[in-house]
């Protein structure tokens, strides 16, 4: 079997990062994101798209919001370096999926479908050692003494956007902008719909079931 072109979809908390770490071992891919991306090639030339600087590092030193044509040229480059690839976190906007449409071609797309008000829970669960930075949830993932970090013995912290209030307002914003993407691909025949409300292992029967049915 051929190495994949995977898009993944999936509201904060809908479990994008672990399935997509599942896949890459599976299939042999690369795991696209668009912040690694960003990261990686914070030094590209882009000076020939005349923004206003000419790296995308200089947007992030600034504390700016990377204009969608800089985006666009790093998620290029990083799929036509990679054979096969998750793509996650790309494309945000209708804009962005019409040019993901003619820089590659996808196999699949995936759309981890999990209700507000689960999200809500996994994300307000979410606990972060303030020392060493673990991750932990109350209810999934405790540690073995409330608010104590296992590894390293620190305070175990709520982030602030992982509050409820801010958690609400993410996916809110998430729903506007991807709502139009999901509808695109559900129209094209490319989206499967997958209940990610699950376990991690249930979730990753059907996001294999898929991958390898359309590759």
């Amino acid at each position: 079997m051929s190495t994949p072109n995977v898009l993944i979809l999936g509201a904060p908390g809908a479990g994008k990062g672990t399935q997509s770490s599942r896949i890459v071992d599976e299939f042999g891919v690369e795991h696209v994101t668009t912040g690694d991306a960003l990261r990686s090639n914070k030094g590209m030339d882009i000076s020939h798209l005349d923004t206003e600087y000419d790296t995308p590092g200089a947007y992030m030193d600034a504390g700016e919001l990377v204009p969608d044509e800089v985006v666009n040229e790093i998620v290029k480059t990083a799929l036509a370096e990679a054979d096969g690839y998750v793509l996650d976190g790309y494309p945000r906007n209708a804009s962005q999926a019409e040019y993901l449409d003619e820089i590659t071609d996808l196999d699949v797309v995936l759309y981890l479908d999990v209700s507000k008000d689960v999200l809500v829970d996994r994300l307000t669960g979410r606990r972060v050692c303030s020392d060493c930075g673990a991750n932990y949830h109350v209810d999934f993932e405790p540690p073995e003494e409330a608010g104590v970090c296992d590894d390293c013995g620190g305070e175990l912290i709520q982030r602030e956007d992982d509050t409820e209030e801010t958690v609400r307002e993410r996916i809110r914003v998430y729903e506007d902008n991807t709502e139009p993407i999901i509808e695109r691909y559900d129209e094209s025949g490319e989206l499967v719909r997958i209940d990610g409300e699950g376990s991690p292992d249930e979730v990753w029967e059907a996001v294999r079931d898929a991958v390898e049915s359309a590759a």
